[in-house]
Formats: C-alpha cells, sequence, structure tokens
C-alpha cells in the first residue's frame, strides 16, 4: 500500500494574481496603504478623497480605482481621474503635490502584480500621469520599469531638486544645532520676547485645535507669498490649498501624521512650520512667519525647536522637498532625489504617438542642472 502523499509533494501552483478596475475610491486603499513602505502610507483613501474635493474642476470625471490582488490580498491600488478630452482616454494619479503624487502598494509587491496592473491600465486609458514623485519613488519605479519593459512609453520632465535632512549624519559631524546658531537664537528669542509672552505649541492628531487650520492661514495672509504672489500657492488659505488639508485631516490616522509647530505672541500666531511624519521620516510641507516680526526671525526660531523635538521623537531625516534652498542649506540640508513627472503611454500606436511628443512632453518642465 503505497504512502500516503505528504502536503508538499503536491505540486504547487503559482499564487493567483489578479487586477480589476473598480468605480470611484476603493476602501481597499487603506488596506495596501498600511501594508506600503512608512515613506507612503499617507496615500490613504481620504487623502485622494480629499484631492477630488478640493480639486475637482481640475480633475474632472469621476475616480476609477484598479486593484491589484495577490492570493487574494490586495497588494496594489491605483487611484486614477480622467483628464483632457474624452476621446483621448488620458488618465492622472490624484492627490496633493505636496509631499508628492503616487500611490500605495505594498512593498512585497511582485513583478506580476505590477504587470497585472499594467495589461488592466492599458484597457482603461491610453496614457497615465503620475507625479510628481521622486526618482526611486517606492510604488512609481516599479510601475515604470515594468512599462518599459512591456514597451509602454515611458515620458519624464524635471520639476526640481529636492533637499533632505539627515540629523543623524549632522549630528555625527559635531554637535547640531551649533553653539553659535542656540546663542544667536536665544538672543532673537529674547528680543521678540519684549513683544509679548512666547507661546510654543506642537500640535497633532487629537491635540489639534478647531481653529489650527484657520491660524496657520491667517500667518499666510500676512506673509510674503500673499504679498509677491497670488496666493494660490498658500497651504492654508481658502484661496490656496486649505481645502484640501482640513479634509485630509477627517481622517483619524492622517491627522495624527500630522504635526503642526506654532509661535504665538501674546497670543497672536506668529509663526508655524506643517509636517507630515511618516515613520522616520518628516515631510516638511510649509513654513512662514508673520513679517512684522522679521528681523528677530521667528520662523528660524520656531523651526530649529521643531527639528530637535523632531530628533528626541526619533525623527531621522527631514525632506525639505523643492523651493528654496538656502534657509535649507543653511541648517544642513543636502540635495535629495530629483522630482520628475512622469506620462506612461501603452504600447502600440499611443507609444508611438508618445515617443513622437517626447521633446514636447520634457520642454513641458524645467531645465534640469548638472548633477556631479
Amino acid at each position: 500500500m503505497n504512502a500516503p502523499m505528504l502536503l508538499s509533494e503536491f505540486p504547487q501552483l503559482p499564487p493567483a494574481t489578479r487586477a480589476v478596475a473598480l468605480d470611484g475610491l476603493s476602501g481597499l486603499i487603506d488596506l495596501v496603504a498600511v501594508s506600503s513602505p512608512a515613506s507612503h502610507r499617507f496615500l490613504r483613501f481620504q487623502w485622494f478623497a480629499a484631492a477630488l474635493k478640493a480639486y475637482g474642476p481640475a480633475y474632472g470625471g469621476r475616480a476609477r480605482t484598479i486593484v491589484v490582488e495577490a492570493d487574494g490580498e490586495p497588494v496594489i491600488a491605483l487611484p486614477m481621474v480622467r483628464f483632457g478630452p474624452g476621446p483621448a482616454r488620458l488618465a492622472a494619479v490624484p492627490g496633493c503635490y505636496w509631499p508628492f503624487r503616487s500611490f500605495p502598494a505594498r512593498a512585497d509587491a511582485a513583478d506580476d502584480a505590477y504587470a497585472a496592473l499594467l495589461k488592466t491600465l492599458g484597457e482603461e486609458v491610453n496614457a497615465l500621469r503620475i507625479g510628481p514623485v521622486y526618482d526611486g519613488d517606492a510604488s512609481a519605479g516599479p510601475l515604470l520599469a515594468a512599462a518599459r519593459a512591456a514597451g509602454w512609453a515611458v515620458l519624464d520632465r524635471f520639476v526640481a531638486d529636492s533637499f533632505r535632512l539627515d540629523m543623524a549624519a549632522v549630528q555625527a559631524d559635531g554637535v547640531w544645532p551649533r553653539n553659535s546658531t542656540l546663542r544667536k537664537n536665544r538672543s532673537h528669542e529674547k528680543h521678540l520676547g519684549l513683544h509679548g509672552m512666547l507661546d510654543w505649541q506642537f500640535l497633532s492628531g487629537e491635540t489639534m485645535l478647531p481653529g489650527t487650520f484657520d491660524a496657520l492661514a491667517g500667518i499666510e495672509r500676512k506673509s510674503w507669498i500673499t504679498a509677491r504672489t497670488d496666493g494660490s500657492d498658500a497651504k492654508f488659505t481658502t484661496t490656496g490649498h486649505g481645502a484640501f488639508w482640513r479634509s485630509a485631516a477627517a481622517d483619524p490616522v492622517l491627522a495624527e501624521m500630522m504635526s503642526a509647530a506654532m509661535l504665538r505672541v501674546d497670543g497672536a500666531p506668529a509663526a508655524f512650520s506643517f509636517d507630515l511624519n511618516a515613520g522616520a521620516l518628516k515631510y516638511a510641507i510649509a513654513n512662514s512667519y508673520d513679517p512684522a516680526f522679521a528681523k528677530y526671525s521667528p520662523g528660524k526660531l520656531l523651526y530649529y525647536r521643531n527639528l530637535v523635538r523632531a530628533l528626541g521623537d526619533g525623527i531621522g531625516t527631514v525632506d525639505w522637498g523643492a523651493g528654496d534652498s538656502g534657509y535649507k542649506q543653511a541648517i544642513g540640508a543636502e540635495k535629495g532625489p530629483a522630482i520628475r513627472d512622469w506620462l506612461l503611454v501603452r504600447p502600440g500606436l499611443p507609444a508611438m504617438l508618445g515617443r513622437a511628443l517626447r521633446h514636447v512632453w520634457e520642454r513641458s518642465g524645467h531645465e534640469e542642472p548638472l548633477r556631479e
């Protein structure tokens, strides 16, 4: 009589991987986000819902979500919205520019999961815009590689360089912040204190006060961004991106990731620094100050306190994103990955047209500086 076969002796079928396109934003987005790398766990359902609510007219049609499952478990969730002429079948990953526009994917998502995603994506659209995202993005990177291998046209345009502060590294180089910096800051604080009591607040999650976003917006309305621009780039005003951040904060998980440091002088908001904490990584979203106190450098005083506090909370890297590099480098930040916009165009005639227009797409970005 033959001995019974062991389970390990039976032929093992490969894991079943499938992708399906769903109407609207899928609730599975959160299941994928929670298993994504820490840097991408803010890419939750409410993050995308807030983008649709705040920027709906720019996005146009309703959202769709491609969900990829491996052995019944969701491993990738790609939300997208249509834009441009309907027959062109163009779509983009929604979101907010800060810190980037990407999508959640589990760190262990295999090549066949991205292959399945591409197959369904090609049935849905002719081209997909992803970005701006950093070079080496944990989700977009594997998708770009899979697209190239599958014959898609993959076009990029340079947006900006990012700047990152490795706090462990600057501490290893010596005392940080420098004693000279601390002495200068104490002097500024002393003189600023002559205008009223200084109140340093650090708010997050449940400790975010109902009027926190209004206070941040109030500082922005007094700052250079309103004086020198049309104000559309302000993060928290009604004419800027305030609707997005208020809506995103409705998710308690996202609200807990948000960090608002604020300096009040005699009860009045004078400076703020707003961040998004993702594990040991802090995304510096925005900072500003009331120019009435400019000669005392209130913004500088606050963000040094904020960074020292972050270091104590286990933050190892601060991502300052793009923009004015002067004050960032003065703190110790160095140039990080480039930020790019990507266009994936499906194989066939669309890819041929995409490759022919590659230079048009590239020129619509910024000129990329030479790298050492």
